[in-house]
């Protein structure tokens, strides 16, 4: 099926005039001609996004009016443009950051710069746009919406924003002190005072909801607090698991700046990425939602197993560990890629959307659930994809890290695995992990100039 994608691909990157059997039938004919410019128009739109691509289709020469030039075709009207979501959340996303910064204060001030120091680079913030959208998307539809939005507005049920840093523990007991955040934390001492039992205040009850048939958009809010703080938490763990990455990578850049070991070392930036994880575990807590809290715990437990899985395909016998990638191409080896690209990826966008979705009310068996988890894993598996053909065509200037870094680690992601298949010279490459002097200039170079803009084809 691949390999008649790929062909099928290039007839129509290639294929300027009709058939003799396309002009036997015109009606089959047309349709084939317009289902080709809407393919051509959706690659050039992507492509218009992504510099690297862009470039390479411009010294190609490819164009919708190059490639299909007919008079017939020159009525199909151009889609509506869609609108940009980053645009549409810019000042959430703004603020989001910015609070995002007052979570990482420490009694350690070199720890609290290192902790700090990736989200004060731009980025994508791409987990955190996906928990905003689902839950802009889906607030209104769940069962337990009315529960979930009294709480955000009644004090002491917990889903106020100012109650949301509040610690469920005396702050003395907790230890964690965060000089941003003086009211609710504190440092340890000498001396441990026990308290006298205090009365226990039970959290207010929610009253009986009547069910609005008609709800508006008015009537909802686009996002509650516990759904903000959870877009905190997914990008805390996304940068954590970025500073751990590049300690064990070695990468030098970072966001188009040095990476954490190479500002601050390996020890100092190892610490960073599990304070982070320790920041962000308290934050969950506060959630009130254990559903949510199983959610992101596990997504932290596929992070370190996807990480085994890329070390075993790497550095497997140095580590005593069975080599997960098999000696000839097949569908074993690219289940191992899709296995480590959605643990490393696809996971915290799979699981942050469902997250977003339940602290918004939806129960079990709802569907919402389920679209929004399908929704995140398929646009994490694809978002690696496209990430590792920009490693092979971009430079560091659009990357913001080394480009052919994959390569060098001796890594065959996805556009290796589909070169082997059409390229079986590519197999000893692979298995020596392209160890040899020329190995990367060559995947570079030859052979993946025209390979991976056919795979960026059947990505998109």
């Amino acid at each position: 099926m691949r390999r008649w994608s790929v062909a099928r691909v290039r007839a129509l990157r290639q294929d300027t005039t009709p058939t003799a059997s396309v002009a036997r039938i015109p009606s089959t004919g047309a349709v084939t001609r317009t289902h080709c410019h809407r393919n051509c128009y959706s690659v050039l739109a992507t492509q218009a996004k992504t510099q690297p691509v862009r470039a390479a289709a411009q010294s190609q020469n490819v164009s919708c009016s190059s490639v299909h030039s007919k008079p017939a075709l020159s009525a199909v009207k151009s889609p509506r443009p869609r609108p940009d979501p980053y645009t549409m959340l810019a000042p959430q996303l703004d603020t989001l950051r910015e609070t995002l910064l007052t979570l990482l204060g420490s009694s350690h001030p070199s720890l609290t710069e290192i902790a700090q120091y990736y989200f004060l680079h731009p980025s994508k913030q791409l987990r955190p746009l996906l928990v905003l959208l689902f839950s802009q998307a889906t607030n209104g539809l769940g069962r337990g919406w009315h529960a979930k939005k009294w709480a955000a507005e009644c004090e002491g049920a917990g889903g106020r924003a100012e109650e949301l840093d509040s610690p469920l523990t005396r702050p003395d007991v907790l230890n964690d002190w965060n000089p941003n955040m003086s009211d609710h934390t504190a440092s340890f001492t000498s001396t441990f005072p026990l308290q006298n039992p205090r009365p226990i205040h039970e959290p207010p009850i929610p009253p009986p909801f009547v069910t609005d048939p008609n709800p508006t958009l008015a009537s909802l809010p686009a996002f509650l607090p516990t759904q903000i703080r959870l877009a905190q938490i997914v990008e805390m763990i996304h940068v954590a698991s970025l500073l751990h990455d590049d300690v064990i990578d070695k990468s030098p850049l970072r966001r188009g700046a040095p990476s954490a070991p190479a500002a601050f070392g390996n020890k100092l930036t190892v610490l960073a990425g599990d304070f982070l994880l320790g920041r962000t575990s308290a934050a969950l807590s506060r959630l009130g939602e254990s559903e949510v809290v199983e959610l992101i715990a596990s997504v932290i437990a596929n992070l370190v197993e996807g990480e085994i899985l890329q070390l075993k395909a790497v550095h497997g016998e140095e580590l005593g560990l069975d080599s997960a990638q098999t000696p000839s191409v097949g569908r074993e080896n690219w289940n191992i890629y899709l296995q480590k690209t959605y643990l490393k990826t696809a996971s915290l966008m799979a699981k942050g959307a469902r997250a977003a979705v339940v602290l918004g009310g939806c129960k079990e068996g709802e569907i919402w659930k389920e679209i929004a988890y399908a929704y995140g894993r398929n646009l994490g598996i694809a978002f690696q994809l496209v990430d590792d053909i920009l490693d092979y065509e971009a430079g560091e200037s659009t990357l913001g890290k080394p480009g052919g870094a994959d390569l060098r680690l001796g890594l065959a992601t996805g556009p290796a695995l589909f070169a082997w298949e059409e390229h079986p010279e590519m197999g000893p490459l692979i298995e020596r992990k392209f160890k040899q002097e020329g190995d990367v200039e060559l995947v570079c170079v030859d052979l993946f100039h025209s390979v991976c803009h056919d795979f960026m084809f059947l990505c998109v």
